[in-house]
């Protein structure tokens, strides 16, 4: 049955299940914390594992190492850099975060790496935001206001969402350094996944560690890192990067978003968080600005 689909609506389904994934570990990843497993040592083990799962892929592609050994200097430097904001910055203020706030404020506020990157390429690549991305920029900030309001965060809540906003910007900024990255001709993704992981995650491990110890853990919760990242990391990135064959940025971009939806869903069924209307009304606004946003990108780079 599944033979006689057609390659671009099976790498759709793929994209799906592998956002279905992802959204998952926003569940899971509560269910690590309620484990005592703390946060920064826990993100460090999920990605070194993950790491070292996706190292045997690279290994095999003789040409991508060999590409690796003679990069510059300052190409390493970028990879390192990369590394360092994506995985250590970025991974750790998420896991920081739902340590702190509910899965679902968590992933609305991380949803804002959309608009700032749009932001950002003002300043560092030039680009401009036509009126249509400053409406979805306006229609994403009402979202957030209709969620939050009336604001009254206990003083845990606010330094979590200090350091989910302080993950945004880590994000945005490893997402314009990834995209300069993989416009060379020299370098693969497997390539820079592989050794920016590698680096991000071996650091914010030795973080975690200095910082929070490495406690004795339980069976469920070296389940759940396991899991992590093997299935919901290094198998879900194969397969997205495999989807990537069939399938435009765009088309990419607005499956991803389906875990806007996705993990709010989740958090309901899984950890008791509350969606009521005014939560819902937040998502759909919000969600529905980043979608205008990244509509006119794309178009706009098309």
């Amino acid at each position: 049955m599944f033979s006689m689909i057609s390659p671009h609506t099976r790498a759709v389904l793929q994209a799906l299940f592998v956002t279905f994934l992802w959204s998952t570990s926003w569940v899971l990843i509560k269910f690590g914390i309620r484990e005592e497993i703390p946060a920064l040592t826990f993100a460090g083990l999920r990605y070194t594992l993950a790491f070292l799962c996706l190292l045997p892929l690279l290994i095999r592609r003789r040409d991508q190492i060999q590409a690796l050994r003679t990069l510059p200097r300052q190409v390493w430097l970028r990879l390192l850099l990369l590394g360092l904001i994506f995985y250590t910055m970025t991974q750790g203020a998420q896991f920081l975060g739902l340590n702190y706030l509910p899965a679902i404020t968590v992933n609305l506020l991380l949803s804002l790496s959309a608009i700032a990157v749009a932001v950002l390429g003002i300043a560092l690549l030039g680009e401009r935001p036509t009126g249509r991305q400053w409406f979805g920029v306006a229609l994403y900030l009402s979202g957030v206001l209709v969620y939050f309001y009336p604001v009254s965060l206990p003083t845990e809540q606010l330094l979590g969402v200090m350091i989910v906003l302080g993950g945004v910007l880590s994000n945005a900024l490893a997402s314009i350094l990834g995209r300069s990255l993989n416009q060379r001709p020299d370098l693969a993704p497997l390539s820079i996944t592989v050794s920016s992981m590698g680096i991000g995650a071996l650091l914010l491990l030795g973080l975690g560690i200095v910082t929070q110890g490495l406690p004795p853990l339980s069976l469920t919760a070296w389940a759940i890192i396991g899991w992590l990242a093997v299935v919901n990391t290094a198998f879900a990135f194969t397969l997205w990067n495999h989807t990537l064959r069939q399938l435009s940025a765009l088309e990419s971009s607005i499956i991803n978003n389906a875990m806007m939806i996705q993990i709010p869903i989740l958090a309901w069924l899984f950890l008791g968080e509350a969606l009521t209307e005014k939560v819902i009304l937040g998502l759909v606004l919000a969600g529905s600005g980043i979608l205008i946003v990244q509509l006119r990108r794309y178009q706009r780079s098309q």
